[in-house]
């Protein structure tokens, strides 16, 4: 895998990468590493994952991180109930065995498991690994680095073949220095006028031209104005759906609808307050 066929495979996709996020990925998957992926909210880590499993013709197996994630969701747990059913089933035959009842059978594979026992390599999206804790951290290290997890019951399972992983993190908190160490590391910002111009052509090829540079425009203006939640790229894509779909062809002349359509881009009362018409006639009247 090169790093031409790592941008148009992405491409395909719909994903307009970088020449450092393509690098990235595919060091990352020729050297069989981690790859970290830091950066606002909003600037397509997650779907860096989605696209290049949708490109590789893989499994996307996804571990959303939160506070207080803990082995028993994130590896594996045993199926206590089906556990305790076979107890009761096998009572009048003299009763089933410890090593029966801790068996693949009654063993419920959690992501990082699932990633490690499939026989393709998958895509493991470890997702916000920043608003997990610092204990959680220490139960990736061991996959991270030899891609096997110890059960107690059954021994140390070692990977078929090494998912590609990718983590991502929003700087919620600072990540340990261990982790780091294990992975690759790539930022993503916003991207430039012309890379998220690229992006809405790929994704809506039949946004006109002349509406496309509009929405771009006011988009990258948006995010240098003071609100408390910065449009992303999915949001920018929304609005562009939702203008398209009520027919605008031109932000200067649809004034009413602009603003109705403001739900796509803004997420709080302090946002919608941050962008009266005025504020938008001025971000259009720099575009238009």
């Amino acid at each position: 895998m090169t790093l031409s066929d790592v941008k148009n495979g992405l491409a395909k996709q719909g994903y307009v990468a970088d020449d450092r996020l393509a690098m990235a990925l595919h060091l990352a998957d020729s050297l069989g590493r981690p790859l970290l992926l830091e950066g606002p909210a909003g600037v397509g880590k997650t779907e860096v994952a989605k696209a290049l499993a949708a490109w590789r013709d893989t499994r996307l197996i996804r571990l959303q991180c939160y506070e207080g994630l803990d082995a028993s969701h994130a590896i594996y747990e045993w199926n206590y109930q089906r556990q305790l059913l076979a107890i009761r089933a096998s009572e009048a035959q003299g009763g089933t065995s410890e090593a029966q009842l801790f068996s693949d059978e009654y063993l419920l594979k959690r992501p990082l498991l699932e990633a490690i026992s499939e026989d393709k390599p998958p895509v493991l999206l470890i997702d916000e690994i920043d608003r997990a804790d610092e204990e959680f951290e220490a139960y990736l290290l061991e996959i991270l680095s030899d891609f096997q997890i110890t059960i107690p019951e059954l021994g140390t399972i070692s990977a078929r073949v090494k998912p590609i992983v990718i983590l991502t993190a929003n700087g919620t908190r600072d990540l340990s220095d261990a982790l780091r160490r294990r992975c690759l590391y790539s930022f993503l910002d916003y991207p430039s006028r012309d890379t998220e111009l690229a992006i809405l052509r790929a994704r809506m090829p039949k946004v006109e031209e002349r509406l496309a540079r509009q929405i771009i425009g006011v988009v990258q203006a948006l995010r240098k104005e003071e609100l408390e939640k910065t449009p992303g790229i999915a949001e920018m894509l929304d609005w562009a759906a939702a203008l398209s779909g009520l027919g605008v062809n031109d932000l200067a002349k649809s004034r009413d609808e602009v603003q109705a359509t403001l739900v796509c881009l803004l997420k709080t009362a302090a946002d919608y307050d941050a962008a009266p018409p005025e504020v938008m006639d001025r971000l259009i009247g720099k575009v238009a």
